[in-house]
């Protein structure tokens, strides 16, 4: 028998109906779900048609992320040290003025601070872990010596990065391949007793966006995230700790990017937080006539709107001033 999803109608108007139900302990609700399987047509049915497990995790407020409440919209910046990022490459990776970032990064409204020290921009090389930690440990413990408060997520997928990065001060681990790249990594995580983001990707950066295929990219990707969950979960690391990310271009085409964007309440059924990382990314670039990366923050502020508008609780993104304004101007008409 095919497997049964349900996905959640988000609505935010303050008209809200008596029954509905808070999606997450945040700031959306719902009254429907759309039901899903492979093998039947997609169906409306009422939220009381849930079953009970389910529904529990649609409802049930997300625990802290690096001691941040998940009842308001958050914003992870984002600092890539590395010369060959798609859109920021280069213009951080020296030490001073990665540091500098950061600072800036707290000062306009960010809530997570997001270092990487590897590219995973389609085609991007392989970086070895000596290299990767140099390029991220120093920024991080310059910014905790210089009294910097916010949390820090390290953005590697290698076990002793991430390792190094968490002893520095780091309070996230966030691994673009959900703990398939290196098998220490969920040790790790466990160890230090962090929060973790695991994302979707299909292929390796070198290879990812030559073909990927899928049978239903909604379904698959929301398969593939629910098993890493578990897996996280079996070593140790608590569901409330973990937060899940669709991997936006990773794999993917502008189909299936949109597919997940339109679909992207499905992934409260897994009972984590959610996080959308969109900003800048090609796709927007093709839609909106932006062929400059840089061009692309309006792009990226609307979908992200639309994700908050469907309960999603952190943003990734490149343009925190603009974010954050936009998101003032939202929260002020709900």
């Amino acid at each position: 028998m095919s497997a049964v999803y349900y996905r959640p109608i988000v609505q935010t108007d303050r008209h809200r109906p008596s029954g509905a139900l808070t999606l997450a302990g945040g700031w959306s609700w719902f009254t429907h779900v759309e039901r899903l399987s492979r093998e039947a047509a997609p169906e409306v049915i009422p939220a009381a048609l849930v079953p009970e497990a389910e529904l529990r995790n649609f409802v049930a407020p997300r625990g802290l992320v690096c001691g941040l409440s998940m009842d308001a919209p958050r914003i992870m910046g984002i600092l890539n040290t590395t010369p060959d990022s798609f859109s920021d490459g280069g213009l951080h990776n020296r030490f001073d003025e990665a540091v500098s970032r950061g600072f800036e990064m707290a000062d306009n409204g960010a809530d997570i601070f997001d270092i990487g020290g590897e590219s995973t921009r389609p085609g991007a090389a392989f970086v070895p872990v000596a290299e990767e930690i140099a390029r991220t440990v120093p920024v991080i413990k310059a910014l905790r010596a210089g009294g910097f408060d916010l949390p820090v997520s390290i953005d590697t997928r290698k076990a002793e990065v991430a390792d190094a990065a968490l002893a520095a001060g780091a309070s996230m681990f966030n691994d673009v391949t959900a703990f398939c790249y290196d098998p220490n990594s969920a040790a790790v995580a466990a160890r230090h007793g962090v929060s973790v983001c695991l994302m979707h990707a299909q292929g390796d950066p070198k290879t990812m966006q030559d073909d990927p295929q899928y049978s239903d990219v909604l379904l698959d990707v929301y398969d593939h995230l629910a098993e890493r969950v578990a897996y996280a979960e079996n070593h140790g690391i608590p569901r409330g700790q973990i937060v899940v990310d669709v991997g936006i271009g990773f794999g993917k085409t502008i189909a299936h990017n949109l597919a997940l964007i339109r679909g992207m309440s499905l992934f409260h059924g897994l009972g984590c937080v959610i996080l959308l990382g969109v900003s800048r990314k090609r796709f927007i670039g093709v839609i909106g006539n932006a062929p400059e990366a840089a061009d692309r923050g309006p792009g990226s502020v609307a979908l992200g709107l639309e994700a908050l508008r469907q309960g999603v609780q952190i943003l990734r993104v490149h343009d925190i001033k603009a974010t954050k304004q936009a998101i003032s101007l939202w929260q002020a008409t709900l």
